[in-house]
């Protein structure tokens, strides 16, 4: 086979008891009763043509993610822009422009318009043809499909039809929903992986109906023909109801015959299947929601702020016709200038207050200034720079698979700095599907000397707090290991470990799923314990209770293995190390290669397979009955250790106590435990219980899951046990540190996922989410026949219940270091989400410090993400990896897809796609924080410079009889906005940094961001000479406001760089090149302003005082309060901008790590707050460590910043006796000491 991997063909079907045993009479189901609403689809096998007509014509393979098309674009893109209530008001005021009384040319209100709208449009154009460029790589993808005469041939997905016969193979993604024909394996069974789904990483089995298995080659596929008649299109994932018709017969067909779109072939050389389902037809996308449109929080309150403007603008505009109305009716008629004698209709004295009415239009076009109609295209622009700078960011790029980050729609680019709450799909966004055997507890004795991340952490956090206090551990104590009891307290030689670890004492090997150090178990060194039978029983459960599959690389002869959880594989891969090597595997035996000494070659053992119990959650344990070959007969056991212990002979509770011990260490320490056990069966015993089950197996009827259960209890039972396993499940790279970030910046994590409870609260506990000591409420339906027994009213009422007495036992909790976690289902969810209901769920939710939701459906993740985004009222984001998550994401506020290897779904329909989900947190920390900052600074920015120069139209106009004339002129104007504002304005909300990326990660608490509030003043504006002209006067005007709003942002800005100081005076000097170049266009061109700077304004030393006077005025009182601010209350960033520029992080680094320290949110949940609670836990048994000392201590024979060290003799410890021992009593720290002989120094305390 392709990769130089060898398997066996063996029926796999007699590996599996439960799930996929097929009863002889299997066939005498009667099929199912298709009719009626909902059961109307038929589907011709092999004639695809057949569906290309009515009423047979179905939706196409093609899929499609983007938010337009051609037909759709124009109008839902003029929607979404004439939602901004700013646009409708320029449009209005572009249309009035067409009429006499408008103040400005039609060129002049249309153009900027126009320019607005185009830009906007032609962004959201170009990003969603990135969306469409992402749907034809899925849609363009290849797949093996039957031409029609016993040949196969390459297909795009896009063309596939129903009825088409596909061949998939190995490690491919199914291009449809099919229905299995026949597999490489005899019996018809292969393996599927549906992460992309459901979030489950353990290996689904799908089986063909007997009456298909044939069809296992291209060319018995010439002349088959079949037909299917089954449900409609629908959403569930987990049912199916259809009937196959072929070879004159009707087979009943079940979830267990489909293979669902965007699952993976694993473990199965190929497989044939029918198309049942395609394109939006298929279920993966039936979960999927139509890709919404997204506007951020910011954008809406900046239209509220909007509404206040026009309401401003209306008013002046009122206050404006009210005067109009008075000057026209009293004063006009004595002003012959005006030649009241000929009146237009806007000026006639007769008719006042109809000529009020038109001035009234004329102002509020006059006063449109006050509304910034190039602040969108401004934003627009600056979230395009900002997510250039996302998509280049060198920190969020992830070598190993070669993705960087993208930023797939910069609309939401400053919601990232306003998030409140996570929500995150676990399988492969948090998990790397890898657990590495850590420890291990054979016969009362623990072995494994390397520590767990939490380990690691916590002892780190001692030493820094001990080094805070003037010690210098490293170099005055030797923190090395010297055990004379192999068999010391567990935790004493866990806290040793740490620090050996930390010190690089131990080489780590690179063996995958392998991290486990203690030399006591490695190379044959086992036989030497003081119970070599137990370990060996130890390892022999390792290596034959599995389901697993060797497989064998025969280019180099290694052997890995293929198991239905990553769990399994840690265990082989453990028990090889050790010297257990699994190696064959038959339909019938398993094969073992043992040795028992370095030096002795391994010696190959064959085991018979009698039977296998599988594992499911509610049994929570497997077995495997096998017969060495000596004939003896054992049942080998693994599962949850309250489960084990519950089925303990007397007999075999010799190590329950030391076990249970080393299990609780575990735990506490992070890691996923299983407790071992065995039994050793007699034959006539074992004969009468396989005659028992055999006869269940083959039944038929409901009761057949229920025989099987009691006669799987009835073998379990009176086992011995042998041990404990813990592995450290491998999460992503990063995610601890990342969850524990972003707890400290105060952000509440969600976990949604599809599988089952026991690994959710696993992966909980390995992420941080969960922690040993945390309360734990589980909401749940009371057992499964309540489903069935019970009313839906009284399920309801017992899950509220549960709820009421929850939230009732939070709110009551008293203990400042109490967490609670809520844990639901999904079967629980239906209810817990009604409308009756959810609202109470929520609030539970909201008072636990983490949540975890497992079993969900894609269509219950959507809905749990509306009802937190609806509910809290707070900004949301969801982050998965797979099409099981498009939901939530598209659901949330903002949606992050990951860019793993199981498909591009999720990136398809997210905002934010990132390679690994560590990336999130610099996304959010550092990114969300600055976009936010800067967006919310520059829109205050816009507002103030705007509202500065459209009130110079209104002061202008109460000098002149508001007369509805411009001061400026029109060329003054498209400057404003265009030229001499712009740029400084973009450089704003592009470079601006109140804090480098650095301290953002040091200080989580500046996140979330805050809203800068601006002082927006309004600036009064008076004549420059009763003499000068109305060119003049405004030109003087316009140089003031010009210096104002470039003075005012340089004020503003935190972060300078030469492009900062260059636009914005570079702004300024541009203004005045304008006025020269202008000024020397000939009269006919420029009017008034003819050399207006060169001959009037430039020699006139009233000019440069004035434009320095009015410049110095406006800005003084914003100078005194940011300063008064900085010195008496400043704000977080400030006080770390003083320090960074004394430089005295570096010069007092205490005093930076102290700041540090408080720079977070005070939270219950990451890796942070279980260091804590570890700690607490490390001090509390340091405390109850006690020391006798016969005589009183001797001489003192050292002294230093540390403390002070005694000399006594026979010290008794709780460890030990010493003739002769040190005691090192640390200045201000009482808990804490180190005792030994003299010369070596021990740490003790776990």
């Amino acid at each position: 086979m392709a990769g130089g991997r060898i398997r066996a063909r063996i029926r796999r079907s007699n590996l599996y008891t439960f799930g996929c045993f097929r009863p002889a009479t299997a066939g005498s189901e009667g099929p199912h009763p298709i009719q009626g609403p909902g059961y109307s689809r038929t589907v011709h096998c092999n004639e695809p043509l057949v569906h290309k007509k009515k009423p047979l014509k179905y939706c196409s393979n093609y899929i499609s993610t983007t938010r337009y098309n051609v037909v759709t674009f124009l109008p839902k893109a003029f929607f979404e822009q004439f939602r901004r209530v700013a646009n409708i008001y320029f449009l209005v005021a572009a249309i009035c422009s067409l009429f006499s009384f408008s103040p400005f040319s039609p060129v002049s209100m249309i153009a900027p318009l126009a320019f607005v709208l185009g830009v906007s449009m032609a962004k959201e154009a170009v990003e969603d043809w990135h969306r469409f460029i992402q749907d034809m790589k899925v849609n363009t993808r290849k797949a093996i499909v039957h031409n029609g005469d016993g040949t196969f041939g390459s297909k795009q997905w896009r063309n596939i039809s129903v009825g088409d016969v596909v061949k998939t193979e190995k490690d491919q993604f199914f291009p449809a929903d099919l229905l299995l024909l026949s597999s490489s394996y005899e019996d018809g069974l292969c393996f599927v992986e549906t992460m992309n789904l459901d979030g489950e990483t353990n290996l689904k089995v799908k089986r063909s109906l007997e009456a298909t298995l044939p069809l296992e080659s291209d060319e018995s596929f010439k002349d088959f023909r079949g037909m299917i008649r089954c449900e409609d299109p629908n959403p569930n994932l987990y049912t199916f109801v259809g009937n196959f018709e072929y070879d004159q017969e009707v087979y009943p067909l079940d979830p267990t015959q489909i293979l669902l779109r965007d699952s993976k072939l694993r473990n199965t050389a190929f497989v044939y299947g029918v198309v049942i389902f395609t394109g939006h037809d298929s279920k993966v996308m039936q979960n999927a929601t139509e890709s919404p449109s997204k506007r951020s929080r910011i954008e809406r309150k900046m239209d509220r702020i909007i509404y206040v403007l026009l309401a401003v603008l209306l008013g002046i505009s009122f206050m404006s016709s009210v005067g109009f109305l008075v000057q026209t009716k009293y004063q006009m008629p004595d002003w012959w200038y005006l030649q009241p004698q000929n009146p237009q209709s806007c000026y006639n004295p007769n008719q006042a207050f109809a000529s009020a009415l038109c001035h009234f239009v004329t102002a509020v076009m006059l006063y449109g200034y006050l509304i910034p109609i190039s602040l969108y295209v401004s934003i627009e622009m600056v979230k395009f720079l900002q997510a250039i700078f996302i998509n280049r960011d060198i920190d969020m790029f992830d070598e190993d698979s070669g993705v960087p980050a993208h930023a797939r729609t910069s609309n939401l680019n400053e919601e990232l700095g306003q998030v409140d709450t996570i929500l995150s799909d676990k399988t492969g966004t948090l998990t790397c599907n890898q657990m590495d055997f850590l420890k291990c507890s054979i016969a009362g004795t623990t072995y494994g000397l390397q520590s767990s991340e939490v380990e690691l952490a916590a002892a780190k956090q001692i030493a820094i707090d001990l080094e805070e206090q003037g010690q210098e551990i490293s170099s005055t104590l030797d923190w090395g290991r010297n055990r004379n009891n192999a068999g010391a307290d567990a935790s004493e030689i866990e806290l040793e470990e740490v620090v050996a670890t930390k010190r690089g004492r131990y080489e780590k090997r690179n063996v995958k799923g392998f991290s486990f150090k203690d030399e006591r178990l490695m190379n044959g060194s086992w036989i030497d314990e003081p119970n070599p039978e137990a370990v060996l029983l130890f390892l022999r459960i390792l290596a034959l209770c599995h389901t697993a599959i060797p497989e064998v690389n025969e280019l180099t002869g290694e052997i890995t293995y293929e198991a239905e959880s990553p769990d399994e594989i840690a265990f082989l891969v453990a028990a090889k190390e050790f010297g257990f090597e699994f190696f064959k595997r038959t339909q019938s035996s398993i094969f073992i290669r043992e040795r028992y000494a370095s030096s002795m070659n391994s010696i190959q053992r064959e085991y018979k397979i009698l039977n296998l119990l599988d594992f499911t959650s509610k049994r929570k344990r497997m077995s495997v009955i096998v017969r060495d070959e000596e004939g003896q007969i054992f049942l080998l056991c693994k599962g949850a250790d309250s489960i084990i212990f519950d089925r303990l002979a007397k007999n075999g509770r010799i190590f329950e106590e030391a076990t249970t011990r080393h299990l609780n260490e575990y735990g506490e320490n992070g890691l996923r435990t299983l407790a071992l056990a065995y039994q050793k069966l007699e034959e006539s015993e074992y004969m009468a219980w396989n005659t028992e089950f055999t006869k269940a197996k083959t039944s038929i009827g409901v009761d057949r899951e229920t025989m099987l259960e009691k006669l799987s209890d009835l073998m379990e039972k009176d086992l011995i046990l042998v041990g404990a396993t813990a592995v450290e499940d491998k999460l992503q790279k990063g995610v601890p540190q990342c969850i524990d970030k972003l707890a400290q910046a105060g952000l509440k994590i969600w976990v949604l996922t599809g599988d089952k409870m026991e690994t959710a609260i696993n992966i909980g506990f390995s992420c941080s989410l969960l922690r040993q000591g945390m309360k734990r409420i589980c909401i749940a339906v009371t057992n499964s026949e309540a489903l069935v027994k019970e009313s839906k009213k009284a399920i309801k009422e017992n899950i509220l219940m549960q709820i009421t007495n929850a939230t009732q036992m939070v709110k009551l909790e008293k203990d400042p270091h109490a967490a609670f976690a809520l844990i639901i289902d999904g079967k629980t969810l239906v209810y817990a989400l009604e409308d009756d209901m959810k609202h109470q769920f929520l609030g539970l939710a909201v008072d636990c410090a983490s949540v975890i939701c497992c079993r969900v459906s894609p269509k219950q993740k959507a809905l749990v993400t509306r009802l937190v985004k609806e509910g809290t009222g707070k900004t949301t984001l969801a982050i998965g990896d797979g099409a099981n998550d498009v939901g939530m994401i598209q659901e949330a506020d903002i949606g992050v897809g990951i860019s793993g290897v199981e498909g591009m779904q999720a990136v398809m329909a997210s905002d934010f796609s990132i390679a690994q989900f560590r990336f999130l947190e610099k996304l959010l920390v550092v990114h969300g924080h600055w976009c936010y900052k800067r967006v919310a600074q520059m829109i205050c920015y816009f507002f103030y410079k705007n509202i500065a120069f459209g009130l110079t139209f209104f002061y202008f106009e109460a000098f002149t009889a508001f007369s509805g004339q411009s001061i400026y002129d029109d060329w003054y104007m498209i400057l404003f906005n265009v030229f001499v504002t712009s740029l400084p304005v973009i450089s704003l909300g592009v470079f601006e940094q109140d804090v480098s990326a650095e301290i953002c990660l040091q200080f989580p608490a500046l996140y979330p961001a805050r809203t800068e509030e601006s002082v927006l003043r309004l600036q009064a504006f008076r004549s420059i000479g009763q003499t000068a002209d109305m060119a003049t006067i405004g030109t003087a005007m316009f140089t003031c406001i010009v210096w104002v709003v470039n003075c005012q942002i340089a004020l503003t800005m935190s972060h300078f760089t030469w492009i900062q100081h260059f636009v914005i005076w570079g702004s300024i000097g541009f203004w005045y090149v304008f006025l020269i170049v202008y000024g020397m266009l000939p009269p006919r061109l420029t009017g008034n302003v003819y050399q207006i700077l060169a001959k009037v304004l430039a020699p006139a030393p009233s000019y440069w005082a004035i434009t320095l006077l009015v410049t110095v005025t406006c800005i003084l009182f914003y100078f005194v309060h940011i300063s008064v601010q900085r010195c008496f209350n400043p704000m977080d960033h400030h006080v770390i901008q003083e320090i960074k520029y004394l430089k005295r992080d570096v010069q007092d680094k205490v005093m930076w790590t102290r700041e540090r320290s408080k720079a977070r949110q005070e939270t219950k949940i990451g890796f942070t707050a279980r260091v804590e609670a570890k700690m607490r836990i490390l001090r509390g048994k340091l405390q109850k460590k006690t020391l006798t000392i016969s005589s009183r201590l001797g001489r003192k024979i050292g002294s230093g910043s540390f403390g002070e060290i005694y000399l006594g003799t026979n010290v008794q410890t709780n460890e030990g006796s010493f003739d002769q021992a040190c005691e090192c009593r640390l200045s201000g720290i009482p808990n804490v000491r180190w005792f030994g002989v003299e010369g070596e120094y021990n740490v003790l305390g776990s």
